[in-house]
């Protein structure tokens, strides 16, 4: 693998931050005599009339530049040339441009045997001059750092308002000029603008930046690239788009990167061979080319824990989590096969950290002559970068276990399910323990059920665990759990799984857990492999049987997937669920992964069993917050947890558990997860989340079945959800006899208690989880944990809706208007 190039990086990073040697320019000559009155000029052509320009705009996107490329020279003996035109969002020219930044770059074939097939050459680093080439009106411009740099002449035509050109007048042709490059190569140039405005004068938030226009400079016909096997769509699914772009120029919201250069055809005009090397740097870490450096980001916090990461890779990268399962290619790489197809050292070291291709050490002792013979055992087959890494398996491990709800019946204060059995697509034999196959005996083994509230919200108790019951007879399983008098009476039950099986990618089967030997009944029992069982969540009406009097058993019938003449489950797909559960999949892939090996769940149906306001408690009542402290040089970082102090929580709410995990509140004393990063001036740094924090569309729904936007609140002051209060119950045990093991003589004191909903949603974000959040809170109706309610019906609706429903003034429509721009 090539060796990390300092010393272009030296003198690509000199030039890019402007710094110029500088010897003495002599004293300062005497005053030259006054020059003659220049002569009386002509009369001024008329301007242009009022309205035809815009010198100023509101947001990034409202500024456009169209890039011309038959007017570009950017490769060959021809002098550099450049036009490109810039308006508004209303399409009127815009006109007054001082500054701008060229970038380009050229694809070519790789003539070597190491790397990928395709290489991107920046032109400007390709001739040591930096990575971007200024224009200014004067051609000269500040860089970085405020050293002055030659630049190409930027001229607006005052004919033609709006329309540029750029020309080179100093020595030689301009840096972006590839004099050796092949005209036929497809070329990318796209533009950065600055000093850019609104009409108040101030600067707009984000990058002004053109869309990248690929081209052949022979021709000056559009084209193609053939290298870039990630889109921007891929990106955007867990990053968020940048609003106000169109959809045929998707934008990339939230990279902290260089404050967010929004493309990949962007980052690529840097982040290329020009940089290739440094993964075994040990102060560097990683490869600072694209496909290298992409892989060692979204792994680090893999990569730290188990394969050595080191240097500013591990100092910047080192907590990042990837949200999807890592052998999931597709996840990015959504564009085309390129990913599989070109097999090269660079791409799989930055992740394989452990590989040494010049020992054959982490390669079963093999040393590839060169990247040309990685094709030889990776091409093709079970050792192809999409066969080994397993992608698409859960498609594989669907029909693994199926489990088909086939009836519930009470008899005798008896509830009676029974559920049809396949096993890797045939009918088990009778006798066979289902049991074996879980992946752990601890956890994931239940079959789910309990009933629904008048709201349609899941009230869990009725579950299912007796592993002496998960036995098949006659390709089925019979289960029956003991009710009180009349339980199930003019009730709605919910029957679902958490069944999590051990699996065989290479088989594609669930199989016999034989790690259950180790450490039954404990997590050390796991497979590497966990699948859910494929479950259909059913649900069944019983009539009451003391109104009508009936003496036989209840009435019964399934309704799916909504309830008759009953209010649906808020969690099967209605307008009363805001969240997404697609929405959930595009970052995260698949929910079977997030909650495993301890839950076999893959949607909201089954999640909605614990994750329901109607169940009191948490395992996770705290939250901690990372404190980063360096010295007074800021350097040797020392790193704590500080518990978050007057925040607790109470329940397991699915609003409340996926706003704390997603905005920090969920996380531990030792950093796991996403979680709140302050330095030691109190700056916060949400690390791993990877979406624009205001953005609740990246969760949740846009809008409803009809079409309509997706609302929070039904206008009525209510939640669209319905939901009035969330449960926070306790009970309280006293040991009477002061034996511990002894329960029979415990008393057990309950406590009912509830609060508001809204108020609970928006005090578990990070951001309006402190005093002053709580206390507007409270004084606008909200019942929170501090003052807590002893029966729901209690709870008085919160007055949150008054100014912040969508359309107010501070409607959550607003001051949640989603990615930055």
């Amino acid at each position: 693998m090539k060796k990390y190039n300092k010393t272009l990086l030296a003198a690509t990073l000199i030039a890019a931050l402007g710094v110029t040697g500088c010897g003495s320019d002599g004293s300062d000559g005497v005053d030259g005599a006054a020059g003659a009155a220049g002569a009386a000029g002509a009369a001024g052509a008329d301007g242009a009339a009022a309205g035809s320009v815009a010198t100023t705009v509101e947001n990034a996107f409202d500024l456009n530049i169209t890039l011309a490329p038959a007017d570009i020279v950017v490769v060959g003996a021809d002098p550099f040339t450049l036009s490109f035109t810039a308006k508004n969002a209303a399409g009127v020219p815009f006109s007054g441009l001082e500054k701008v930044a060229l970038y380009v770059t050229s694809q070519s074939a790789n003539t070597t045997d190491t790397g990928a097939p395709m290489l991107w050459t920046n032109h400007a680093l390709a001739n040591d001059f930096g990575s971007s080439m200024y224009c200014s009106l004067t051609g000269t411009a500040e860089a970085r750092g405020g050293a002055v740099v030659d630049a190409c002449t930027l001229v607006e035509d005052t004919a033609n308002p709006g329309t540029y050109t750029g020309s080179w007048a100093h020595d030689g042709n301009a840096p972006v000029v590839l004099a050796d490059g092949d005209a036929n190569d497809l070329a990318r140039v796209f533009i950065r603008v600055y000093d850019v405005e609104m009409a108040d004068g101030t600067g707009i938030s984000d990058k002004v930046l053109s869309t990248p226009v690929d081209f052949i400079p022979a021709t000056g016909e559009l084209a193609v690239s053939q290298k870039d096997s990630v889109s921007n769509a891929a990106c955007i699914k867990c990053h968020s788009p940048m609003e106000g772009y169109a959809d045929t120029d998707m934008r990339i919201s939230n990279i902290g990167a260089h404050h967010n250069y929004q493309k990949v055809e962007n980052c690529v005009a840097c982040h290329n061979p020009a940089y290739a090397g440094g993964q075994d740097d040990p102060e560097k870490g990683f490869n600072a080319n694209f496909n290298a450096m992409i892989h060692t980001i979204h792994m680090g916090k893999d990569l730290a824990d188990w394969q050595g990461l080191q240097g500013e890779a591990k100092e910047m990268w080192g907590e990042v989590g990837f949200p999807a399962e890592s052998t999931e290619c597709t996840v990015c790489h959504d564009n085309g096969t390129q990913w599989n197809d070109n097999v090269y050292a660079e791409a799989c070291v930055s992740c394989h950290l452990t590989v040494d291709f010049e020992t054959g050490d982490g390669h079963k002792g093999i040393v590839p002559s060169s990247d040309a013979a990685c094709s030889g055992c990776h091409g093709a087959g079970s050792l192809s970068p999409s066969e080994a890494h397993s992608v698409d398996r859960r498609d594989v491990f669907e029909n693994g276990l199926v489990l088909n709800v086939a009836s519930a019946e009470v008899a005798a204060d008896l509830l009676t399910v029974v559920i049809d059995v396949t096993l890797n697509d045939a009918v088990p034999t009778d006798g066979t323990d289902l049991t074996q196959y879980l992946n752990t005996l601890a956890y994931g083994k239940s079959i789910l059920a309990g009933t629904l509230d008048g709201n349609g919200d899941y009230v869990p108790g009725l579950s299912i665990d007796d592993a002496a019951m998960f036995v098949v007879t006659d390709g089925q399983l019979i289960l029956t759990k003991a009710l009180a008098a009349n339980q199930l009476d003019g009730k709605t039950l919910y029957v679902t799984s958490e069944m999590n099986m051990c699996a065989d990618t290479e088989a594609g089967m669930v199989v016999v857990n034989t790690k259950l030997a180790e450490g039954a009944g404990t997590e050390t029992g796991a497979c590497d492999v966990s699948v859910p069982a494929n479950i259909v969540t059913k649900y069944f009406m019983f009539g009451d049987t003391a109104a009508t009097g009936a003496e036989t058993t209840d009435d019964l019938r399934f309704v799916s997937p909504a309830l008759t003449a009953y209010s649906s489950p808020t969690q099967v797909g209605n307008d009363r669920t805001t969240a997404d559960e697609a929405k959930c999949n595009a970052c995260h892939d698949n929910l079977a992964h997030v909650k495993a090996p301890r839950h076999g769940v893959t949607n909201f149906t089954q999640c909605a069993e614990c994750h329901t306001n109607n169940y009191p408690g948490s395992y996770h009542t705290t939250a901690y917050e990372q404190y980063v402290i360096t010295d007074a040089d800021n350097k040797n970082p020392v790193t704590t947890y500080v518990k978050i102090p007057d925040l607790t929580f109470e329940n397991r709410d699915l609003a409340t558990v996926a706003h704390r995990f997603h905005s920090g509140l969920f996380s531990s004393d030792d950093g796991t997860g996403i979680f709140v990063s302050k330095d030691k001036n109190g700056n916060e740094t949400l690390v791993n989340y990877p979406a624009t924090k205001t953005d609740c569309q990246a969760c949740h729904k846009e809008t409803n079945a009809a079409g309509n936007a997706m609302t929070f609140f039904d206008g009525t002051g209510k939640l669209t959800s319905g939901r009035t209060a969330i449960d926070v119950s306790y009970s309280v045990t006293t040991d009477d006899n002061g034996t511990p093991d002894d329960k029979t003589d415990d008393t057990v004191e309950f406590h009912s208690e509830f609060i508001s909903p809204t108020a609970e949603a928006c005090r578990s974000c990070h951001a309006h989880s402190g005093a002053a959040a709580l206390a507007h809170f409270t004084s606008n109706g909200a019942t929170v944990f501090g003052d807590k309610i002893g029966t729901a019906a209690a709870v008085p609706i919160e007055s949150c809706a008054t100014c912040h429903a969508e359309g107010k003034t501070y409607g959550i429509d607003k001051v949640h208007a989603g990615a930055a721009h």
